[in-house]
């Protein structure tokens, strides 16, 4: 395994990092924590989750592999994250949070999914700041970070206040151009950065053609997208949400015989990209709470099929067909959409859903 600094506080972790989000049985308990003594096992340190995963059980399910890694006596740090913006509500969260987790204090916590920077600034008017840093006086924290959705200039402007110290943004082989700007930040306030969505939310895997620009002689896909992202020397922590065991098992053997590119290498690599890949959905669900009872992550799903498949090979629209045979949902039900733009504020990819609703519809109606 691959240690990084993290940023200026003097922590060491590792390149691959264990998210908690994409557990394949969240009720088998046991099974949740053999993957996290597994990944600790082959040198992974640094343990992501949030009170929103499943509804609080991942954080749960980290309390019961947290106990197990202390009883093997191998080491690690928990990261998490609270949405919530006043003193009082967000002391009543991290209580709730250090319960689930078994542990007397957070390592690296994180204000939670900045969208707009407006968003930002109201959350600042209602204390978070001074909440976090009560948090961090008292023991509870003690790093304050931020998860960040922000895109270009954006989330350059909201690294440099020079608050945190510590961001976490996606970041993969389809969304480089946009996002490198948060390097810019990283650098001058020498910022620990955490990457999630290497794989795209399992895009990058499924659309081998279309990513050998990443590959290497011998590479593999997963391996490639993975490796390519730690040869950012800019990034501390790279981080995976696991479905299962094999998975895990997958991503520490791409550890294995790891040689850097240099950074003209790297240049090279990024220059051969066949398209940008900014706007494919990565299925993180936020926007799951459709008015219509339109499945918004499912359509954004289908729609993905389209981006990467237009023209299609054949004579189906992508789209269409992957709602009807994968999802075995009617494409019609996209013209129930109001525009009430409620999936579109959710989003944290900022992706213009009610024009790829509309187009969907049109299609089914053909």
């Amino acid at each position: 395994m691959i240690y990084r600094n993290y940023g200026q506080t003097g922590k060491q972790v590792s390149l691959l990092g264990f998210g908690g989000m994409r557990f394949g049985h969240i009720d088998d308990h046991d099974e949740c924590a053999r993957m996290m003594v597994l990944a600790a096992e082959g040198g992974v340190n640094y343990f992501d989750t949030a009170p929103g995963y499943f509804e609080t059980k991942s954080e749960t399910v980290f309390g019961k592999g947290f106990a197990e890694l202390r009883r093997r006596n191998l080491p690690y740090y928990v990261a998490t994250k609270t949405f919530k913006t006043t003193e009082k509500d967000i002391r009543a969260e991290i209580e709730a949070q250090l319960r689930r987790l078994d542990v007397p204090a957070i390592d690296f916590y994180h204000i939670w999914c900045i969208t707009n920077l407006d968003n930002w600034q109201q959350r600042k008017k209602d204390g978070i700041l001074g909440a976090f840093q009560k948090l961090k006086d008292e023991g509870l924290i003690k790093h304050i970070c931020v998860s960040s959705h922000l895109v270009q200039d954006q989330i350059r402007e909201l690294l440099m206040e020079g608050v945190f110290e510590g961001v976490l943004f996606g970041y993969s082989a389809y969304n480089f151009k946009t996002r490198e700007a948060a390097f810019d930040a990283v650098r001058a306030k020498k910022l620990g950065a955490v990457v999630m969505n290497p794989l795209g939310g399992g895009i990058i895997p499924q659309q081998e053609k279309l990513f050998q620009f990443l590959t290497r002689p011998g590479e593999k896909t997963v391996a490639a997208a993975l490796r390519f992202l730690w040869d950012h020397q800019d990034i501390s922590v790279t981080l995976v949400g696991f479905n299962d065991e094999q998975q895990v098992r997958e991503a520490l053997a791409a550890m294995d015989g790891y040689t850097p590119r240099t950074e003209a290498e790297l240049a090279a690599t990024k220059a051969g990209a066949s398209a940008s890949f900014e706007g494919i959905c990565t299925g993180c669900g936020y926007c799951d709470d459709c008015p219509q009872d339109i499945p918004i992550p499912k359509f954004m799903d289908a729609y993905n099929q389209k981006l990467l498949n237009d023209p299609p090979q054949s004579g189906t629209d992508p789209a269409i067909g992957r709602l009807k045979w994968h999802w075995n949902l009617d494409p019609a039900k996209a013209k129930d959409c109001i525009a009430c733009r409620q999936c579109e504020t959710a989003c944290t990819q900022h992706i213009d859903i009610i024009t790829r609703l509309k187009t969907i519809a049109e299609k089914a109606a053909v």
